[in-house]
């Protein structure tokens, strides 16, 4: 059991850790980022079979969205620190003179606070503690609860792979976040609600803490079909989509909003997709995640039930396996509760719309909480990049689902609701650090400029020289 005494000794313990210098030269870090992947590829066998027994993901699907990321994440850290942390070097500028250079440097925070989710329980701990690794500082985990065999098998194996003194994870429920939550930390990183991220954002600001959030977004994600797309190819990959760890997934569709002019042949694609990808009763398919708790998958049937009379595919589901199957609902108007929140569940509300109105549609969810994603599905080039240049989310896809985020070298997270800050290489290592800006001064010919006095002839002269030098 942590009390909030023991939690401080821990943090106290890597702060002494931290000011030692040890984790500072590129050359350790590197060191330690390659320790943690052939950990990850040793351990990868006890990583998934946790994995199943949370979320009752597959081995493929494990290996898919958890273990293959955190490799390539890796590999793209050890490959670009050493160019990542170089400092940087600025001309001074004429009114720093004889100053003539200004550095840069990439410093670590210090001791970071990472609090992952249960959706993504391995990829969400283990990918964002490496970009703190990256950045030079040290963590401490709080992981989620929920998924109760990953946090067993993250706590043992990072108690293996490293010291406490530079990484260490804390299990427990909402009261353990609450006694981590209350330390003084140099940096806070927490995926998961806004509710709760209000909550972090908080405790956080009590001490001044910077923070990221990852967010799922208060309204929800949504995808467009217009009805010039290709109908077979949007229900193919929002199939996928959905069925991807029964729609647990921040990232995730919420929402469609449909053309109606092709309405019943994409929701007939729709369907097929479905069926072709995870056969007619996915509810005692093995291959098919389940929800996270008995009180998610209450959630689920019970807004279901709510619908029940819209359901035109699934609504069905295996409580005691706790897999509920993707469900779509049709019609559902655009102001109803359904679509004006988070669903993270198989449930797919379809919101049919006029496709010659469909601005209005799209200034309807621009009102609304900005989401961290975005899917659109149409031929319309100029319209599509014209909404994603004008309108606000974290990211996204034209004729694409979700493969934005395993692009290199670009940045994720969200806005607003959906999220503050980014990361993922490069971005990942300019999260957990601070640009220290050092400027080198000279202890000759040091100009009077700056010196009273500021009137009478001599004033007269720094004010030309000012105006000059401001050009």
């Amino acid at each position: 059991m942590y009390t909030e005494d023991s939690i401080r000794d821990i943090v106290a313990a890597q702060r002494k850790y931290f000011r030692s210098g040890e984790t500072l030269p590129i050359k350790w870090r590197i060191q330690q980022l390659k320790r943690l992947k052939a950990a990850v590829l040793a351990r990868q066998d006890e990583l998934i079979a946790a994995l199943q027994a949370d979320l009752g993901r597959s081995e493929l699907e494990a290996y898919l969205c958890d273990i293959g990321p955190i490799i390539t994440e890796v590999n793209e850290m050890i490959s670009g620190l050493r160019r990542w942390s170089r400092p940087e070097i600025h001309f001074s500028g004429l009114m720093c003179w004889p100053s003539i250079f200004t550095k840069v440097y990439k410093m670590p925070y210090g001791v970071c606070l990472v609090i992952s989710p249960f959706n993504f329980p391995i990829l969400l701990t283990i990918g964002v503690v490496a970009a703190a690794m990256c950045g030079g500082n040290t963590v401490v985990i709080k992981s989620s609860s929920k998924s109760a065999a990953s946090t067993a098998a993250l706590k043992k194996f990072f108690a293996e792979v490293f010291p406490p003194d530079y990484i260490t994870l804390i299990d427990g429920g909402h009261d353990v976040a609450d006694m981590c939550l209350a330390q003084r930390w140099d940096k806070i990183f927490y995926t998961g609600s806004p509710s709760v991220g209000k909550h972090v954002l908080a405790e956080a600001a009590k001490n001044l803490t910077p923070v990221a959030l990852e967010l799922g977004g208060e309204t929800g994600n949504w995808c467009v079909v217009r009805k010039d797309a290709d109908l077979k190819d949007a229900a193919r990959k929002i199939a996928f989509f959905k069925l991807l760890n029964a729609g647990q997934i921040c990232i995730n569709i919420n929402q469609i909003a449909v053309a109606e002019e092709v309405a019943e042949d994409f929701l007939r694609e729709l369907k097929a997709a479905f069926v072709a990808q995870i056969s007619e009763h996915p509810e005692t398919n093995p291959e098919y995640p389940k929800l996270i708790t008995n009180t998610a998958y209450d959630k689920c049937a019970k807004l279901a039930d709510e619908y029940r009379n819209r359901i035109i595919f699934g609504g069905i589901g295996n409580k005691e396996n706790r897999q509920y199957a993707p469900t779509m609902i049709y019609p559902v108007a655009i102001d109803e509760p359904i679509v004006q929140h988070e669903l993270f569940c198989p449930l797919l509300p379809i919101v049919p719309f006029k496709d010659a109105e469909v601005d209005s549609l799209m200034d309807v969810i621009a009102d609304r909480e900005h989401p961290l994603a975005m899917y659109i599905f149409t031929k319309n080039m100029r319209w599509a990049n014209r909404v994603m240049q004008t309108y606000q989310f974290g990211g996204g896809c034209i004729n694409e689902v979700c493969i934005h985020m395993m692009v290199k070298g670009v940045p994720f997270n969200g806005t607003g609701h959906s999220g503050m800050g980014a990361y993922h290489g490069e971005w990942g290592f300019r999260e957990f650090t601070h640009p220290q800006t050092v400027l080198k001064g000279s202890t000759h010919f040091n100009l009077s400029l700056r010196e009273h006095p500021y009137s009478g002839e001599a004033g007269k002269k720094k004010m030309k020289l000012l105006r000059l030098f401001e050009r």
